[in-house]
């Protein structure tokens, strides 16, 4: 059972400046929640209790989306506004909330690897929040049943054009002749980060949803940092014993 989802919020969001100036990327809106409330959500309907949010300088107003405002409410029921106040009730209700302190963003690899503390010796998973995935089952969910399967980490691929193949991570993988996953699931046996759509192993991509066995700790602390000095989560050797 998967019990901690592991949302890495510490980055400073320099692809949305200047909206990122003054608040977190991942408190930008869609309608009529944050980026972040949206995988919070998705956490909570895929039936893991618990968040650990990595996070750094500047990101208070994510700490205090997910946590009580007892004055703002007493003033909603003051005017008589209780549906508005329950509703920010619930967001705070959603789950159990840990915030761990990256001093500085080195990647997402160093990311998760901050989050060991709070994960512990177990199998956990990982959102990235500026990927919104709406679908009738949850993406997590779905993922969670292929863990719960073959006890292995899972990577949620899409399938993009391939003229656009440059802007991904791209798996290599076979496909699992299991029809109780119609066709959807792959073994995967290798990935390239940002390939020419000429040397592209497929259209298969990778999104901001990752199922992780605490393997990956290892993996990561034998990781060299890459370009920029970022420990990436790609870089590592686990992923010919993942599927996505």
């Amino acid at each position: 059972m998967i019990r901690k989802a592991v949302l890495p919020v510490a980055g400073l969001g320099t692809r949305f400046l200047p909206a990122t100036k003054a608040q977190p990327k991942e408190m930008l809106t869609i309608v009529d929640k944050p980026l972040v409330q949206y995988a919070v959500e998705e956490v909570a309907e895929s039936g893991i209790p618990m968040v650990v949010f990595v996070t750094g300088r500047g990101k208070t107003a994510i700490e205090n989306h997910f946590d009580y405002s007892v004055e703002l409410e007493q003033e909603l029921a003051g005017r008589g506004k209780l549906e508005l106040r329950n509703q920010l009730r619930s967001i705070s209700g959603l789950l159990d909330v840990m915030y761990i302190r990256q001093k500085e963003a080195r990647g997402l690899g160093h990311a998760i690897l901050t989050a060991e503390p709070g994960v512990g010796p177990e199998a956990f998973a990982v959102l990235l929040s500026d990927d919104v995935i709406r679908s009738r089952v949850p993406c997590l969910r779905q993922m969670l049943e292929v863990h719960e399967h073959f006890g292995a980490s899972v990577i949620a691929v899409q399938r993009v054009p391939r003229r656009d193949v440059s802007s991904y991570g791209v798996i290599r993988g076979e496909p699992v002749r299991d029809r109780g996953w119609h066709g959807r699931l792959f073994r995967i046996l290798d990935m390239v980060e940002k390939p020419s759509p000429a040397e592209a192993p497929s259209n298969l991509a990778v999104v901001g949803r990752y199922i992780l066995t605490s393997a990956i700790f290892v993996e990561l602390k034998e990781t060299r940092p890459g370009a920029g000095g970022e420990i990436q989560l790609t870089d590592g050797t686990w992923l010919p014993q993942s599927y996505g």
